[in-house]
């Protein structure tokens, strides 16, 4: 396994992180324990979850991946060998969760700490994440920004680094950080942190993959001059980027088979590049699922890659992507296919 220091903390994290979404509802606890006890023998030691979780979101899942996760600790007595991160949602329209609207007001967000805490059955979260804005903006792939100056109704940033030091000097968190924020959303944090000595975002969890690379404008230079690392998530698009709905297959329990809403990558650029880089893999004899990882985990802007498997064969192939080597040739190739699709699937 490879590690790297999480932001510009001496906190080491395995470059592969334990995605952990499914289990609740494509994955049973058995098998989640599975997982955990297979992810971590092989050097990962970093997890990640949110209070929303299980996915899709329901008011029957909510909260049952934490609820999965602190069972094992508790079953394990390993909660010291694993970096744990988990989210608060932002604003939402799910009434089940503390009645709806923004939660990172001072009550709210501590609300969802302590019933994080209390699910996963720790006294303390290693990383503390915002899981996507209050305020409107493009982020879920959502093409364009449309400004609205009425747009007032969300938690002033340094209202939210208060409240998260706050956690901090409890010692119920130890960082914090983003999910499916803006470059803007990234530097004011930051401004805010240096200018009123408050909590430093020490990584942002975003989408990036072979189909979406656009966190390399704007956010990756902030991300490696910051140090506030990509925890990249959706590596493999859905499972697009192994290569099984190629030529229009829909596997069996396959989150495309259950789940037709989720459509981010099915348009025809997206499919044609996607066929491309499929042959990349061939050409040069790599695992495409492995390729797809690797090429991830080996941006300079990346703290690491979030994978997420339902099946334990799948598990161990995301997971031994450490050991694969992409040449300058693949890679050269892999830029190509980029600059022909350029980022068909945001």
């Amino acid at each position: 396994m490879n590690y790297k220091k999480l932001g510009n903390t001496d906190l080491d994290v395995s470059t592969i992180c334990l995605g952990t979404m499914t289990w609740g509802e494509q994955n049973t606890e058995e098998e989640g324990f599975e997982q955990m006890d297979w992810a971590l023998d092989h050097g990962v030691n970093f997890w990640d979850t949110a209070e929303i979780y299980s996915i899709p979101m329901r008011k029957e899942t909510y909260g049952e991946t934490e609820r999965i996760i602190g069972n094992w600790f508790k079953k394990t007595n390993k909660r010291d060998k694993v970096v744990i991160a988990t989210k608060v949602c932002g604003n939402t329209s799910n009434k089940y969760i503390r009645g709806g609207g923004n939660n990172f007001g001072k009550k709210k967000i501590s609300d969802a700490l302590e019933e994080s805490l209390k699910r996963l059955k720790t006294d303390y979260i290693d990383l503390y994440q915002l899981h996507w804005p209050e305020r409107n903006t493009n982020f879920f792939g959502k093409h364009g920004y449309e400004h609205d100056e009425n747009d007032n109704d969300w938690t002033p940033f340094e209202e939210i680094l208060e409240s998260l030091e706050n956690f901090i000097k409890q010692g119920k968190i130890r960082y914090v950080g983003l999910s499916n924020e803006t470059a803007w959303g990234l530097s004011k944090f930051l401004e805010i942190s240096k200018l009123k000595n408050l909590p430093k975002m020490m990584s942002v969890q975003n989408p990036y993959n072979l189909l979406n690379r656009s966190y390399e404008v704007g956010l990756a230079e902030i991300s490696v001059r910051e140090k506030s690392g990509l925890l990249a998530y959706s590596p493999l698009a859905f499972g697009y980027l192994t290569g099984k709905y190629r030529n229009n297959k829909l596997p069996e329990k396959s989150r495309m088979k259950l789940f037709k809403d989720f459509t981010r990558y099915k348009n025809e650029n997206g499919q044609n590049a996607i066929e491309e880089y499929y042959k990349i893999s061939k050409k040069f004899n790599v695992d495409f699922t492995q390729m797809a990882l690797k090429f991830c985990e080996i941006q300079p802007f990346v703290t690491s890659v979030i994978i997420g498997a339902t099946t334990m064969e799948q598990l161990k192939t995301n997971i031994e992507s450490v050991n694969v080597t992409l040449s300058s040739e693949i890679l050269n190739e892999i830029n190509n296919i980029q600059k022909k699709y350029p980022n068909p699937c945001p």
